[in-house]
């Protein structure tokens, strides 16, 4: 058995790459061999689209089902577009329920209707109850394995439970630290600590010492709110239950971490206009497409700033000097809009604004936006005066400048509140919004006021 550490070797992926290049096949398979499946899922990645197909076809097929679980998007549909059906089958075969469950959405429907129609009933109905929810939500995470106890029996019933299940299964269910404790409704009351059950007498019962007060979380929590309750109580797992607290599984610390890192890559590849799930040796006229949508609307948002300057073409004609300072006026906003609107986007998605505190926040944020216009203001204002000779032209770019810090701390936390209210992903649309409306009225303030004052 490989350790941990010979499977996370970083030079394995350098070795790889040389092995495919100049070695033989033997050598890329025992690489393979020492690799973890998530290594071997980032090599898959990197490659070329036409070289993953021969690297692919050298995974074991045991691996092959933890490969596939560590890929996402094109990347694992080209993956399985390859892979000869029969194979997929003996690769399904041996994953656990809900790992079928976030894969079923990219197999072919002649394999989903294969695997479920050699399942036996059990496995097959543990599949539907996962399948039935969708895969952002507690429902889509939860493994239906979970080691349930009645209240009214000892921990020694308890241990001989344990060891029949482990017996029967193998293998104890992963991150086991807890037993549900459920009536003969299946009902869920509360949580028995593994360890509670190795150090407690044999003839103490479940009741005397489970946990009652550990509320599970509904099926229907959303996956993002399931990995903050489990950061924010440190939990390894959480039982599952439907709207009628029947308990129905349970969620485990290893598919939350998934979940964190999804979440994470979402967001960066948001502000860019892109999906996680984009591959980065995909074909090029989709790729093409989708980076065309998102530059056309950063396009009309520069014609729309354009045209706000071609209104004061005769004052710039006059007055060089604003044609160089407007930038700087258009850029703080943009920053100083930025700042809050990503606290105020960080806030909804941590659920931490309500109706009950926008209001309070909205002035917070003016209050902020008023002193740091007057602060920069004051320090422009010199600026400008020692560089052209000119106090007007100083106290115009001050004026601007702050009026559009105001515009960024109200558009800040406005755009966010107003694009949730719509339905509209404030992680997505927020930015190109913004650094529009800091664009416009920041050009629109000081153009408009140097046009008055100074001409």
């Amino acid at each position: 058995m490989h350790t941990e550490q010979s499977k996370q070797n970083p030079d394995h992926l350098k070795q790889l790459y040389e092995a495919l290049e100049h070695g033989s096949p033997q050598e890329v398979i025992n690489l393979l061999d020492t690799m973890h499946p998530s290594a071997i899922a980032n090599a898959l990645k990197t490659l070329p689209r036409d070289l993953r197909p021969d690297l692919w076809q050298l995974v074991a097929t045991p691996s092959k089902g933890e490969v596939l679980l560590e890929t996402q998007g094109e990347v694992r549909q080209q993956l399985i577009a390859v892979t000869d059906e029969q194979v997929l089958l003996a690769v399904l075969a041996i994953l656990e329920i809900d790992e079928l469950a976030d894969l079923d959405a990219d197999l072919p429907v002649s394999v989903v209707n294969a695997m479920v129609g050699a399942m036996d009933t059990e496995r097959r109905q543990r599949y539907e109850t996962v399948r039935f929810y969708p895969d952002d939500t507690a429902g889509g995470l939860m493994d239906v394995d979970a080691a349930a106890v009645r209240m009214d029996v000892s921990l020694k019933a308890v241990l001989r439970y344990l060891r029949k299940l482990r017996k029967q299964k193998g293998a104890l269910p992963e991150h086991l630290d807890s037993l549900m404790v459920v009536d003969r409704n299946n009902q869920y009351l509360g949580i028995l600590r593994l360890s509670d059950v190795v150090s407690l007498g044999a003839k103490t019962t479940v009741s005397e010492t489970m946990t009652a007060g550990v509320p599970p979380i509904s099926v229907l929590t959303p996956a993002a709110k399931v990995a903050r309750l489990f950061e924010d109580q440190d939990l390894i797992s959480a039982p599952v239950v439907s709207q009628t607290g029947r308990l129905l599984g349970r969620i485990t610390i290893d598919d939350v971490v998934d979940v964190m890192r999804d979440e994470a890559e979402q967001e960066m590849m948001r502000r860019a206009g892109l999906s996680k799930t984009t591959d980065m040796f995909g074909p090029i006229i989709p790729s093409a497409g989708r980076r065309a949508i998102w530059l056309g609307v950063n396009l009309i948002n520069a014609f729309i700033a354009a045209s706000v300057i071609g209104l004061f073409e005769d004052s710039i004609d006059k007055i060089v000097t604003l044609a160089i300072l407007m930038p700087v006026v258009a850029s703080m906003g943009g920053v100083a809009g930025s700042q809050t609107l990503t606290l105020v986007t960080r806030g909804l998605a941590l659920e931490q604004i309500t109706h009950s505190n926008a209001w309070r926040l909205l002035l917070r944020e003016l209050a902020l936006g008023l002193l740091n216009g007057f602060l920069w203001a004051f320090v422009v204002a010199i600026i400008a005066f020692l560089w052209f000779n000119s106090a007007q032209l100083g106290i115009v770019f001050g004026i601007a400048l702050a009026l559009n810090l105001l515009t960024g701390a109200l558009a800040g936390t406005l755009i966010p509140l107003i694009l949730q209210r719509l339905g509209i992903d404030p992680a997505l649309a927020g930015g190109v919004i913004l650094i529009s409306a800091t664009d416009v009225i920041g050009f629109l303030s000081f153009l408009g006021l140097a046009t008055i004052f100074l001409l």
